[in-house]
Formats: C-alpha cells, sequence, structure tokens
C-alpha cells in the first residue's frame, strides 16, 4: 500500500517497463560491473568494479527486474549481484546503509540477502559512536573519518532498526543528530514552519539547511564543510528520505504506531545548539524511546521544513489517509525536479533528487495527513517520465541528441567538480523505478 489511489492510467506502468528494459540492455553491458553514470548521447556506462556506494541500487534494479518479469534467470541475476556486495560489510563508511539496505531489501523471500542485511545491520550497529551520538562517515572512501554528511542517513536509518531495540535507538540518534546538524534549531515539533493550508498541494518553501557535511573535532566539536554545498538538493532528498523511513517502516526507528513515552525525547533543538556552539557532541540521542508521539510529532515537522506537503497536525488515532486522484497537480512552490544546488538556480537540475523525494513524498503519503505528498509526488514523476525519460524516439531529456531507450537523463552526480552533470545516474534509475513500482503496485514502500 502506497497511500495513492487511482493514480496509474498506463502511464507508469510503461514507464517501468521501459526502465527495467533498459536495466537488461545495461547488465549485458557490464556484466559483472556495476553501473554508475552513463553518457546522455551514447548510453554507455562508467563502471566500477566493487561498486562504490552505489553498488546497492545496481543489486535493487536488478531485484525489481525480477518482480516485475517473474523469471528465475533473473532472480539469479539480482541474487549474484547482491552476493557481490559482501566485502561492503565490513567496510569503515556510513554508505553501508545505501549499500546493503536497498540491495537486499526488495529480496525479503532470499535467504542469502536477508542473512546479508542482518549481518550488515550488526556491524554497523558496532559502528554507532555513543560519544558523537551517530554512525561516523568513515575512511573507506579517504579523508576525515569523523564526519558527519546528509547521504550517510538514507538506507542506514532502517539497516539499524532492523537489528533490535539497540538497533533502534542507535537508528533515531543517527538521524536526530544529522536533522540537528544540517537543519539546525527548530528541525523539529515547534519549529515555527508554516502550517499547511487544507487543500493545498503545493511544496511549502523549504527551510535553507545550515550545511549538508560537518567535521568533528574532538576539542571544539562539530564544524560546518563547503563540500558537498549548503544547497545541495540531493542532501535534502536524502534526509527527506530517512524521515519518512523512521515514520513509516514497520518497526523502524520510529515506524511503529506513536505511543506516548515515559522516556525524555531531547529536543532537536537543543543538541543544535550545543553543536552550533562548538560544544562536544551531545549523547541524549541514544536515550530516545522510539515510537514515541515526540518522535512523531519532531519528524513530521523535521519533513515539513525539508519541503514535504506534511500535515504537522498530528492526526487522530486510527485515522487513514484520503484518496489521492490522478487529476491533482501542483501549483506554484518549489520545482519538481530541483536543481542540483539550490544557490544556483539557473546551473544543471538534479533527476536523481527528484526522483529520491517522490519515493520519500510516496511514503509519507501513506501518514494520516499525508494526501498533497502522495499529489506531489505523482507529480514530480510525470515529470521525470514525460520530460526526462529517454523514449524509442529518442526523446526526453535536456540535449538535442537521441539517447537509448529508458534512461533517466539530466541526473547531477557532483555539480562542484563537473562531474557527470546531465547523465544518467544508477540511483536515479533506482528511484525513479522504485516510484513507479509502488504506483503500479509491485512494491510495497512499508517494505523498502
Amino acid at each position: 500500500m502506497n497511500g495513492v489511489e487511482g493514480v496509474d492510467d498506463g502511464w507508469s506502468g510503461a514507464a517501468l517497463g521501459a526502465v527495467l528494459g533498459r536495466v537488461t540492455v545495461g547488465l549485458g553491458e557490464v556484466g559483472a560491473r556495476f553501473p554508475l553514470s552513463a553518457d546522455p548521447a551514447t548510453g554507455r556506462w562508467t563502471t566500477t568494479r566493487r561498486g562504490s556506494w552505489t553498488g546497492g541500487f545496481w543489486a535493487g534494479l536488478l531485484w525489481l527486474r525480477a518482480r516485475h518479469t517473474g523469471s528465475a534467470t533473473d532472480r539469479t541475476a539480482a541474487e549474484a549481484c547482491t552476493a557481490r556486495l559482501t566485502d561492503w560489510t565490513g567496510a569503515d563508511t556510513a554508505t553501508r546503509g545505501l549499500i546493503l539496505w536497498y540491495g537486499t531489501a526488495l529480496a525479503p523471500d532470499s535467504a542469502p540477502a536477508r542473512r546479508l542485511r542482518d549481518h550488515a545491520a550488526r556491524t554497523c550497529l558496532t559502528a554507532y559512536d555513543p560519544e558523537l551520538g551517530l554512525v561516523p562517515w568513515g575512511a573507506a572512501f579517504g579523508g576525515p573519518r569523523e564526519l558527519a554528511r546528509a547521504d550517510a542517513v538514507p538506507g542506514l536509518v532502517p539497516l539499524l532498526a532492523s537489528a533490535g531495540p539497540h538497533g533502534g535507538k542507535a537508528a533515531m540518534s543517527h538521524l536526530y543528530r544529522h536533522l540537528d546538524l544540517c537543519l539546525g534549531t527548530g528541525a523539529g515539533a515547534g519549529s515555527g514552519a508554516d502550517e499547511p493550508v487544507p487543500g493545498q498541494d503545493e511544496a511549502p518553501a523549504p527551510a535553507p539547511l545550515r550545511a549538508t557535511a560537518w567535521r568533528h573535532d574532538p576539542r571544539t566539536g562539530w564544524h560546518p564543510l563547503t563540500d558537498p554545498p549548503p544547497g545541495w538538493s540531493r542532501g535534502r532528498a536524502w534526509l527527506l528520505l530517512a524521515v519518512a523511513d523512521a515514520l513509516t517502516l514497520p518497526g523502524g526507528a520510529a515506524g511503529t504506531a506513536p505511543t506516548t513515552g515515559t522516556a525524555s525525547s531531547a529536543g532537536v533543538a537543543g543538541s543544535a545548539e550545543a553543536a552550533g556552539n562548538g560544544g562536544a557532541a551531545s549523547t541524549a540521542g541514544a536515550d530516545r524511546t522510539t515510537g514515541t508521539t515526540e518522535d512523531h510529532a519532531q519528524l513530521r515537522a523535521a519533513a515539513r521544513r525539508l519541503g514535504a506537503p506534511l500535515d504537522t497536525t498530528s492526526p487522530p488515532a486510527g485515522a487513514t489517509p484520503e484518496a489521492i486522484t490522478p487529476e491533482s497537480t501542483t501549483r506554484a512552490g518549489a520545482p519538481l525536479v530541483p536543481p542540483a544546488d539550490e544557490a544556483h538556480p539557473g546551473g544543471p537540475v538534479d533527476t536523481s533528487a527528484a526522483a529520491i523525494t517522490a519515493v520519500a513524498l510516496l511514503k509519507l503519503a501513506s501518514l494520516p495527513g499525508g494526501e498533497d505528498c502522495g499529489r506531489r509526488a505523482v507529480a514530480v514523476l510525470r515529470r521525470l517520465v514525460t520530460a526526462h525519460l529517454s523514449g524509442s524516439d529518442g526523446s526526453g531529456g535536456s540535449g538535442n541528441r537521441r539517447p537509448p531507450s529508458g534512461m533517466l537523463l539530466d541526473g547531477c552526480h557532483d555539480a562542484t567538480t563537473g562531474t557527470a552533470v546531465r547523465h544518467e545516474l544508477v540511483w536515479g534509475d533506482f528511484f525513479l523505478a522504485l516510484g513507479l513500482a509502488a504506483l503500479t503496485g509491485l512494491v510495497d514502500l512499508r517494505d523498502v
């Protein structure tokens, strides 16, 4: 169930078929390697041997293809790709959430994938640092180890939460620490964000991020970094996805039905103030009781500040979201496909950020008060399909050349360095396919 009903008039199924058809072609080209980004004109993939931080998305696409076709051969290919991710379980990187959650979550009936996910959850839990209140970014890709980055949160929240009660507490602490740092004072409830207008289906003006990456100094606390920049739209999308996961995944960090907890839920503003003053990291986040009413209120408010048109009013117990019609559209507000850097609206867009956001919004649409999130998600997916997905006639994308069919074009890997700024990105393909699969009923987003 995705909280969105009656939205498919055939376009989402056809688009999903095109993306997964592209996966089949890509698999024949890359073999046992992992695709990263593809040239927008030729469709030729740049690949990596071990998958880097994106390997789980390729495995996830193969699992989606296996679901879509029902083919035993396709399932075998997905199993083999997931097995090649095993070495990442011991890697010193918080991107293990991206690699090992999305590489296994779409394979609930695969015993090897389940064992890999369980092992990954335990090893990530051992990497949790209670003094920092998070799993550090790590040293696997070089550079300082004790960093906090927006892309260290998605995937890791549900992966940690799957490791039992201690994992759930670590997941909440990891999430709140990053929200504290990136959103700043008022990231949770009582932030002062504009309340939604009944029936409003546009995205609210999102709060600016203070930074999307932070470095910790044992003596002076947390300090913001400029790379990635504060306006990194994919960083905002990653944070929103993690919040949506915490609110909606069954048994997740806060994904159980909200109950009034007796333990104090430390305010986001308090720890943000400590971080902003350069003080030592607070460990308050680790003491949170998962699934409390306070957690849900703070996370709903954080989602609102990150740009989700989610009603921040606490819904009555047992309330269910209203159906969302396909005629719903968005009016003025945040662009459906954001610029890669919000500080440079005239620069390249990032369709991968839009696809990630769409999946997060579809998750939030399952919550009471999430109707406008569903409308927004459908509008984003429609825009990606109609304006950026290459067709069999070579249409799609912002260029004048004729790319192969089924490519989500105009993804921006790194605007700062000029790396793959108008390309097909494997994670963009994955989240577009995941959103479309949810609309067609192939996937229940509460499971992934």
